[in-house]
């Protein structure tokens, strides 16, 4: 069962919403919005399998990754929540939505279409496979080591979030082995989802300074989301929900509460 975080409990007037992380990511990646939602919201964070305190896995598939969440939804008795995902979270939600349907109340891909990428990760998991997390004495120094293969203090900060400290000593959370084999699977979009569509309500909502959405993967989406909104972010990148936090949460609102 996935690892998961709740907030609030369902009602009437309080939607049900399940945010899903991105590669290399968790459920404290959606700290700044649970907050902005939590007193209107029952908000549902999970860690996506191999990801954060949820168990380790071959497999690194949509349909597998949607198969977890449908566990979990059961498990807690969510008939149709609203599902939010960002990134490879967006993949596994609009999976999820296209394969059952009825099990979705609204959908919102942030910063993610339904297509095939190119983008390489190598660079990120050769950089942590070089962090000897046997030998390091704190988060300062896996920090250091990091910097050697990766610039970005904001990249390095993010997953250092992953780094933690148990009696055996420093451990990343996430399973590297499984991340790297599954990285196929986790840059394309199932071939089984052709002539899938799902006809209930969706917003897409991208980030202007981002290279994943463009109006060729926007008409790909329709295909598939027939009644799908869209919303660009000028001035946001592919962070969207923390660059831009103000008008992310302005923009999900409006489709939450109409």
């Amino acid at each position: 069962m996935l690892h998961y975080r709740e907030y609030g409990s369902p009602a009437v007037d309080r939607p049900s919403v399940v945010l899903l992380h991105g590669l290399f990511g968790s459920a404290g990646n959606w700290h700044g919005i649970v907050r902005r939602f939590e007193e209107r919201c029952h908000l549902v964070t999970p860690d996506l399998r191999n990801h954060g305190r949820s168990p380790h896995r071959d497999d690194m598939s949509y349909p597998d990754m949607a198969a977890d969440l449908l566990a979990l939804m059961d498990e807690m008795d969510l008939e149709s929540p609203y599902l939010v995902g960002h990134s490879m979270g967006g993949k596994a939600a609009m999976w999820l939505a296209l394969t059952h349907p009825n099990r979705v109340r609204g959908l919102v891909p942030v910063d993610m279409a339904p297509v095939d990428y190119d983008h390489s990760f190598a660079h990120i998991l050769d950089a942590l496979d070089a962090v000897p997390v046997d030998a390091i004495e704190d988060r300062k120094s896996a920090d250091a080591l990091l910097a050697r293969h990766l610039e970005s203090p904001a990249l390095r900060g993010y997953l250092l979030q992953n780094l933690v400290k148990d009696p055996n000593g420093w451990r990343w959370r996430f399973n590297l082995g499984a991340l790297r084999r599954g990285m196929p699977d986790i840059l394309s979009f199932p071939e089984q989802a052709r002539g899938e569509q799902f006809l209930g309500d969706s917003l897409f909502i991208h980030g202007g300074r981002s290279d994943y959405v463009n109006p060729e993967r926007l008409a790909i989406a329709r295909d598939f989301f027939p009644f799908a909104r869209t919303r660009i972010i000028p001035e946001a990148g592919h962070w969207v929900y923390s660059e831009a936090m103000d008008e992310f949460c302005t923009v999900l609102e409006t489709f939450l509460f109409p």
